[in-house]
């Protein structure tokens, strides 16, 4: 059974989601401290941390940055902020996801099952007769399971990174702006800048080139956007 951490002090909060969790058959613990975060995941059997950027003895960020010298495990921050700048710093230190408060456990829930399928730390849904794949030169996509594929290889997307892929995708070869990325993969007005989409695809670029990607299939035209070349 898959094992979330969630580090956060506010006690309701903390409460709410690992009762959501757990009512979804997803085992989590819970700290309360920033230092409690690394030691566990270095011991082992954490799928999924969700970090509190705020905690009592220190920064959310710190933490990330902690765990990303010696683990993958995906990090979903929670924040009271609103700050763009704080989500973008959150995504470079190796973030997959933030959530702002206040926000719905349903929510976080899915994001967090959407985390573990991509790790294959849950089953996944059960076969169609229909192959889920759809081609798109080097790339496949499966839309119902939010997974893209690189030469066969599947890329560990976070849920922006997911949708501006998915949105170029749609359209090789032809330039959206971002306000037109924003418009298809962002949910509200809170997620949206010109930096943050510049962020997503800079990680995208970077998971591409770790696939093997060589040229870079994402074409930025100065002024006007982004496309991709399947």
């Amino acid at each position: 059974m898959p094992r979330v951490l969630i580090a956060e002090d506010e006690a309701a909060i903390a409460d709410a989601v690992l009762y959501a969790l757990r009512s979804e058959g997803i085992e989590a613990d819970h700290c309360l401290l920033a230092r409690e975060v690394a030691p566990r995941v270095r011991a082992g059997g954490v799928d999924v941390v969700v970090l509190d950027v705020g905690l009592p003895d220190g920064s959310g960020f710190d933490v990330c940055r902690e765990l990303r010298g010696f683990s993958d495990v995906p990090v979903i921050f929670l924040t009271a902020r609103n700050d763009e700048i704080d989500r973008v710093l959150g995504l470079e230190l190796g973030a997959d996801d933030y959530v702002t408060k206040p926000f719905s456990p349903r929510e976080l829930v899915a994001r967090v099952r959407a985390r573990l399928r991509r790790a294959g730390a849950v089953p996944a849904a059960s076969p169609a007769s229909a192959d889920p794949w759809v081609m798109r030169g080097a790339f496949a996509i499966d839309r119902e399971g939010h997974r893209i594929r690189y030469r066969q290889q599947l890329l560990d997307l976070t849920r922006y990174e997911y949708a501006v892929l998915d949105a170029l995708l749609q359209r090789p070869g032809a330039i959206l702006s971002r306000a037109q990325l924003m418009d298809r993969g962002w949910d509200s007005d809170a997620d949206s800048a010109d930096r943050t989409v510049d962020t997503h695809v800079k990680t995208l670029r970077a998971k591409l080139r770790a696939a093997g990607a060589d040229p870079d299939p994402i074409r930025t035209h100065r002024g006007l956007g982004y496309a991709v070349e399947a």
